[in-house]
């Protein structure tokens, strides 16, 4: 069975297990308190180009989680789109923190100017809660990504209404690498209020790292770490691994990523060329949504794992693959060959 189910299938590449297995015999400050954190940060912050705050998170969903309770007054809510993460797959985490998660329709899995204008209006006092965060996800969960056409708006809009922006990334090392992409990391130190890396999706064993650029996010932030049960004792072991994906300019992190890409491309360039449709088009990251038969899904799940997406009004099904830094050209040719 060849597995195109997710990118954290795998443990991690061999410099990130290597550089591990150099550190394991070393004694380490714990909290994340250690010089491996503090140079990964170091890192990030060159790449930056500006004065952050930077915590190593355990995962995504704790990461969203802490980054939305923490800016959140109790009454206040998050606007999201409704294929966003944080709707659609974490379990009420944000709501069990008492914050609404107010959804709005997506173009392409993203959310617009328009729609955050609409959640902001359509709550008007009181009575209701009061939207304060705009969350967006790049990658989105349908693989697309953000331009600087469609996040300045956003961020117009937030100024505007007096509304956060946080970013959701994942997936940003490959929405970073994207062969549509027009942005970079200190280009979302300028319009985010806070945003995190994704490790656990781009080769590290686990881990994130929260970015948080508005001063009046930063104090205490520790506090609730460690108040939501996601402070590591060991932090160093995720120190550790973003010190090496992070440094010389992020070389690793983003090498991985425009690797998993390329797998990708591969695959949409040979679907395409066999007239293959797409529920979300085009390979901007390592996410395809191909459509298939009901026929040639059940073949396929012979020898391959992989997620169904949707089931179609017409019959057919929208699938997904997702490719890693550890998919093969093999792997790829043997999927192709299949489709």
């Amino acid at each position: 069975m060849i597995s195109f189910r997710n990118d954290y299938s795998e443990i991690a590449p061999p410099r990130i297990l290597e550089r591990l297995l150099e550190c394991a015999r070393e004694q380490n400050d714990g909290y994340g308190l250690d010089k491996y954190s503090a140079a990964a940060a170091d890192s990030i912050r060159l790449l930056l180009g500006a004065d952050a705050d930077i915590h190593f998170i355990p995962g995504g969903t704790q990461t969203n989680l802490l980054a939305i309770s923490a800016c959140l007054r109790p009454f206040e809510a998050v606007i999201a789109c409704d294929t966003g993460h944080i709707n659609v797959h974490e379990t009420g985490a944000i709501e069990g923190t008492g914050h609404k998660v107010i959804t709005v329709h997506n173009v392409s899995g993203k959310i617009t100017p328009e729609g955050i204008r609409k959640a902001v209006e359509t709550h008007t006092d009181e009575h209701m809660v009061k939207p304060r965060m705009v969350y967006i996800s790049n990658a989105t969960e349908l693989g697309t990504i953000y331009t600087r056409r469609e996040l300045d708006p956003i961020r117009k809009v937030c100024d505007e209404l007096g509304l956060l922006l946080f970013m959701d990334g994942a997936r940003l090392g490959s929405a970073l690498c994207s062969i549509y992409n027009d942005i970079d990391l200190s280009y979302l130190a300028k319009i985010c209020d806070l945003f995190y890396i994704g490790g656990t999706k781009n080769g590290a064993l686990f881990g994130e790292a929260l970015v948080i650029l508005n001063p009046a996010l930063k104090a205490d932030f520790r506090y609730m770490i460690k108040n939501r049960g996601a402070m590591l004792a060991k932090g160093f072991v995720t120190g550790i691994q973003f010190d090496e994906l992070f440094k010389d300019k992020g070389h690793l992190f983003f090498t991985l990523a425009q690797y998993e890409n390329m797998m990708a491309l591969k695959i949409d360039r040979a679907l395409t060329k066999k007239n293959y449709k797409f529920y979300a088009p085009y390979a901007y990251t390592n996410q395809l949504f191909p459509i298939v038969t009901a026929e040639k899904l059940a073949e396929l799940q012979q020898n391959f794992a992989f997620n169904v997406e949707k089931a179609l009004p017409d019959g057919t099904f929208a699938i997904r693959f997702v490719t890693s830094f550890a998919t093969t050209p093999e792997m790829v040719n043997a999927l192709i060959e299949a489709l």
